[in-house]
């Protein structure tokens, strides 16, 4: 027991898969398909799916007649899959400038070494008039110090406030058209996690670092809650530059 659970918090991204059985973005695919809309993507859309991870949302694009790929570090998408991905990073993307209508990136941002390359990347691929549609992890006062396993399971690194996120995406050259607060999902699926795991029992067999774990898991909810620790979406149109 205790090797897994040190496997579960060597890859918390992994383990939260399995916990929520589906997209690990708050709101998941009700959110992936309200946020496609906004982006008008429809019947024939050229798409880039940053991060695509196991390709959940790539193929709800793809559903919709979108003409979609996905891009990812370790890509799992495939065609069985409803999808198709590529490898690569989202600071050097292997797609020529001004290929793509839209690329879509959901909580993938906050995890790039350097988030003004990849705006950037992402401004580059898109054309003239295209848009990004992108959600993402904001932090807002103070947050807790919390252990390594909780920072990357609610991709806390490298976050940033709301308005810094939308700024961001203003200097890669996008016009920031609407931008929505996802705090109901995200209380949501903290609340599921809570149902479907038993912290205290876990991480009770750990002893000390298990209790520290715990207090940790305790103060990021109470973040999460009091609204330090939130979720938006944006759509934005790239100017001609």
């Amino acid at each position: 027991m205790q090797g897994m659970l040190e496997t579960a918090l060597a890859n918390p991204w992994s383990t939260l898969r399995g916990v929520l059985d589906g997209p690990l973005h708050p709101g998941g695919r009700e959110a992936t398909e309200r946020l496609l809309d906004r982006a008008d993507v429809t019947a024939g859309t050229g798409v880039l799916d940053v991060g695509c991870g196991a390709g959940e949302s790539l193929g709800v694009a793809r559903e919709r007649g979108a003409n979609a790929v996905g891009l990812d570090r370790d890509p799992v998408a495939s065609d069985s899959d409803g999808g198709r991905a590529i490898r690569g990073e989202m600071t050097q993307l292997p797609v020529a400038g001004s290929a793509v209508e839209v690329v879509l990136a959901e909580c993938v941002i906050c995890l790039a070494a350097d988030r003004e390359r990849a705006l950037d990347e992402a401004a580059r691929v898109v054309e003239p008039g295209g848009r990004l549609a992108l959600s993402d992890v904001v932090v807002g006062g103070r947050v807790p110090d919390l252990p390594d396993p909780i920072v990357d399971a609610l991709c806390l690194t490298r976050s940033r406030g709301r308005e810094a996120t939308i700024a961001g995406v203003e200097d890669a050259g996008f016009v920031v058209d609407d931008v929505c607060d996802h705090r109901e999902d995200l209380l949501a699926m903290q609340d599921r996690i809570e149902a479907r795991v038993d912290y205290e029992g876990l991480l009770g067999l750990m002893g000390e670092r298990g209790q520290r774990l715990l207090d940790g898991i305790h103060e990021a909810e109470a973040a999460v809650d009091d609204g330090r620790i939130g979720y938006i979406s944006l759509v934005a149109e790239r100017t001609d530059r």
